[in-house]
């Protein structure tokens, strides 16, 4: 894959961010940068990373895709209340865990990785709503 101003742009904003982005976002904050930027050249290259494993591509529960530039096995939380996203600091079961690592299971899947999401309402929704 070739490098483009815009895809490091892009891709440094990630890694600069533990905010799980949705494109948009992407596009407003790398178009302070590089102000002709458009947005569909935001959606094409983060595609392109996420399709070259370089990002990840969280399908979330309000149907908007979020980015993120860890690519480590870990968690997500939505909350349902703001929409936003976080990481959690949570370890799989063990057996979850060796289900992943042997790449398959008893009814033989072939395993290529994991994504698991939990949601609900985040510490500072639920301060507010208490």
């Amino acid at each position: 894959m070739n490098h483009s101003k815009q895809r490091d742009l892009i891709t440094d904003y990630l890694m600069s961010t533990k905010s799980h982005p949705t494109a948009e976002e992407v596009y407003n904050e790398v178009k302070l940068k590089e102000p002709t930027i458009s947005l569909g050249t935001v959606y094409r290259n983060l595609n392109l990373l996420a399709d070259n494993n370089i990002i990840v591509r969280l399908h979330m529960k309000d149907g908007i895709d979020h980015y993120d530039a860890d690519t480590s096995e870990h968690y997500h939380f939505y909350c349902n209340c703001c929409g936003r996203v976080y990481d959690l600091d949570i370890k799989a079961p063990a057996a979850f865990n060796k289900c992943i690592a042997s790449k398959g299971d008893a009814s033989g899947h072939k395993i290529e990785g994991a994504m698991v999401y939990f949601y609900g309402t985040c510490k500072d929704c639920a301060l507010k709503t208490d």
